[in-house]
């Protein structure tokens, strides 16, 4: 049998990595996947960088190859040394990798365990390579199901039954520092940076809790179209509002808050915070005494660290929220575990149990082979259609019955993890050649198609004297003379339909 294709992933999270070198990495993670020859999707988000891929085969030397291109890749697209990518990846195989993207799409890896976003992260992160082409049926297969178990713990257990998140982790710390909690935000003025998919979590988090002057900023002018495609209720309250470059300065100096999501290649500084917010400026030249609360949901950071050095501004980044991430009770993470790994389990079984699909279908085929060669010679012996066909039938109902033991087995092997021995099997009794049905059929190939039924004008005179002299012998209404009338019903050829039948066999008993 052909090798068979490889899953494997590379990894690089929170838990091992600072999220700067994470974010590093990340740089240019949209292009990754398009830029190997092997099927690959990439996973990007705040804390992580991901990539499911599959090497063309298991031979030590294909996986290493595979692993390669996308180590080179990243290389090139984030800038950093080969050296340093390597390093920066854990690789994992096969059941190990399923089992993680499981775990990652369910909540349980993230800095915030239970988190929902993620859940949508890696639906998206499947659509994506779809758009781009570089995902294949397996790796589709594999998220699609990793979706699905998702939903199910979030329907089947109490894991992120509170809604958390990291937008609205770092909210619930900003709401602390300023002393009041939730209050806070009902009278709070927000200036929001970005417009991605974590800008519009920021802004339903805002908008839940009540803060009333949300102005949004994009330094690729995309704010006026983000705020458009808003609730037109919130801009008719004027709740939410796009800033230009020029509002900047103003919205600065009157914000309790400003939030960055941009993840964009430059950063503000200090001194433009200072500038801009007016810290330290006289209050009559437009100078601000309240403090400012700055949070960066930037995974390659909106903000220098040195604005945590500024006098009246708290910094909060997403290092903050990893360490002041509530935990979830012990049940419900149990509970989501035990439901992952059911769910892991079971897409293994089937993949296995697909695996066996190629050694089924070359059996299959080989009998049906011969089955056709064999009804050719009754066909070129017999020359008749009631006689051959009635051969046939029977034949095909023989190989049916023998063929139904060989296919649960395969099945059962193949959850066993044993679909090597079956086909190994398969080799040295039938000398089969047992080929992924990914490889297409030759154009040269000695497939034979199915025989086809011949008709009335296909036959010759000698063909239709012999017929007729057989049908003589059937009773009327049967298919042979050794069935009853209404053990099956075929048509006859108009060549031979005025023969007079025979009388029917009497019923036994």
């Amino acid at each position: 049998m052909d090798a068979v294709v490889t899953l494997f992933s590379l990894v690089a999270t929170h838990s091992d990595l600072d999220l700067e070198t994470v974010g590093t990495l990340s740089s240019g993670a949209a292009d990754v996947a398009g830029s190997v020859n092997v099927p690959a999707v990439t996973l990007a988000t705040c804390n992580r960088l991901e990539i499911y891929a599959e090497s063309p085969s298991d031979k030590p030397e294909d996986v290493s190859s595979a692993r390669e291109q996308l180590i080179d890749a990243v290389a090139e697209s984030s800038g950093l040394t080969r050296e340093t990518i390597a390093s920066s990846f854990c690789t994992l195989m096969e059941d190990d990798a399923v089992s993680h993207l499981f775990e990652v799409g369910a909540g349980l890896d993230s800095a915030v365990i239970g988190e929902r976003e993620i859940a949508g992260q890696v639906r998206k992160s499947l659509a994506e390579a779809q758009s781009a082409g570089t995902v294949s049926g397996n790796l589709t297969k594999l998220f699609e199901t990793a979706t699905r178990t998702a939903k199910d713990v979030g329907t089947r257990t109490a894991l992120g039954s509170r809604g958390r998140s990291i937008v609205s982790v770092a909210l619930d710390i900003a709401g602390d520092m300023r002393g009041d909690g939730a209050e806070f935000y009902r009278g709070a003025s927000v200036v929001l940076i970005g417009t991605g998919a974590y800008a519009g979590t920021s802004l339903a988090q805002l908008i839940e809790r009540g803060v009333s002057d949300i102005a949004v900023f994009s330094g690729s002018g995309r704010a006026e179209e983000f705020v458009s495609q808003r609730s037109e209720a919130l801009q008719a309250e004027g709740r939410i509002r796009s800033l230009a470059m020029e509002e900047l300065s103003q919205a600065f100096r009157s914000a309790d808050v400003v939030i960055g999501c941009s993840g964009g290649n430059r950063q503000i500084t200090a001194g433009e915070i200072r500038t801009l917010a007016g810290l330290g400026q006289p209050v009559e030249q437009g100078g601000r005494t309240a403090p400012l609360t700055v949070v960066d949901l930037a995974l390659s950071h909106d903000f220098t660290p040195d604005v945590a050095d500024l006098d009246g501004v708290e910094l909060i980044t997403l290092e903050s929220v990893k360490m002041a991430a509530p935990s979830e009770t012990e049940d419900s993470v149990e509970d989501a575990r035990a439901v992952v790994a059911d769910s892991v389990q079971q897409y293994l079984t089937e993949r296995r149990e697909r695996s066996a699909d190629d050694a089924i279908v070359a059996l299959r085929r080989h009998t049906q082979q011969v089955l056709d060669e064999e009804m050719a010679k009754v066909r070129k012996h017999h020359g008749c259609t009631a006689a051959s066909e009635e051969v046939e039938f029977a034949v095909r109902k023989i190989v049916r019955k023998l063929l139904h033991t060989p296919t649960v087995r395969a099945r059962e092997l193949a959850a066993e993890g044993r679909t090597e021995d079956y086909v190994k099997a398969l080799e040295d009794v039938f000398g089969l050649e047992v080929a992924p049905r990914e490889q297409a059929v030759p154009e040269d190939s000695e497939r034979r198609t199915p025989a086809k039924r011949r008709r009335a004008e296909d036959f010759s005179p000698a063909e239709l004297a012999q017929m007729a002299a057989y049908l003589r012998q059937v009773p009327s209404g049967g298919f042979c003379r050794h069935h009853r009338p209404g053990d099956f019903n075929v048509e006859r050829l108009d060549a031979v339909r005025h023969i007079q039948p025979a009388e029917p066999l009497p019923k036994a008993g």
